[in-house]
């Protein structure tokens, strides 16, 4: 049974990292970076994909797996969310890493390059999102009832839209500041792979204890919300016209939910 949740989750995962690798593909096709009202647009929408994600596909079903394992839904939904916010924070507060836009490198103080810590940044946006689309799969894997496929495709989609896009906007600036387009385009890609590195690593976790489910999806909704939170709601809000990035996060958070809805 876990090589069948294996194989589910690196299909699920393999598929939104390709999204992140074909948006960095587009330095073949852009020399100018992204403006800074699309990238606001973006940042927005991400915002609100993971959030309605981590309402539907990840804390609601951990409730439902709670009381189903004849639990209290508080210490498993509730202590899962906490951890996985701390544990998004103290990545945070640890590995160098430097935001689009930004001048000022967050983390431990190293001497590394701009363009190393520009793609670790965007990294950090990603491990929550593989950990959520491996253990969604992993859950299809488990359960033959067809509409846990189609919800876990649903959250496939929805973090393969803001990946997209989340490609470009590591890759594009790297161009229009003088980087060769394929090494603008590896970087791009290369904060795509920690997404199925991740997915994986949390299945096996999930799968080796018994009952340990509840936590880990709750982990990971928290360690999304703590990304939307920290710095995707905040940088869409920068500058004048933040009504763009207000209504970025509203779309994204109904895209999910229909998509969810939908096809869940």
């Amino acid at each position: 049974m876990l090589q069948r949740e294996l194989c589910y989750a690196a299909i699920g995962t393999g598929a939104t990292c390709l999204a992140t690798v074909l948006g960095a593909a587009m330095v073949f096709c852009f020399r100018r970076e992204l403006s800074h009202a699309v990238q606001k647009v973006f940042l927005g929408f991400a915002a609100g994909v993971m959030t309605a994600a981590s309402v539907w596909s990840l804390l609601l079903p951990a409730m439902e797996m709670a009381e189903e394992q004849g639990r209290s839904v508080l210490l498993p939904v509730g202590g899962g969310f906490l951890l996985g916010g701390a544990f998004l924070m103290l990545l945070d507060m640890l590995l160098p890493h430097l935001h689009l836009g930004s001048d000022e490198p967050e983390g431990l103080h190293v001497h590394w390059k701009r363009t190393t810590m520009i793609v670790l940044a965007v990294t950090l946006h990603n491990i929550p999102e593989g950990m959520a689309v491996g253990l969604s799969f992993s859950v299809a894997a488990q359960d033959a009832a067809p509409g846990a496929l189609s919800a876990a495709v649903a959250l496939a989609v929805g973090m393969g839209l803001q990946n997209f896009p989340e490609g470009a906007a590591v890759a594009l600036p790297m161009r229009s500041r003088g980087v060769a387009a394929g090494k603008a385009f590896l970087c791009g890609a290369a904060s795509g792979l920690v997404e199925p590195v991740f997915g994986l690593l949390t299945v096996l976790v999930a799968g080796s204890v018994t009952g340990i489910m509840p936590w880990v999806l709750s982990f990971a909704a928290g360690a999304m919300i703590y990304v939307v939170v920290e710095e995707l709601i905040p940088e869409a809000q920068l500058g004048e016209h933040s009504h763009v990035g207000t209504i970025s996060v509203m779309t994204g958070f109904l895209v999910m939910m229909l998509l969810d809805v939908v096809l869940g």
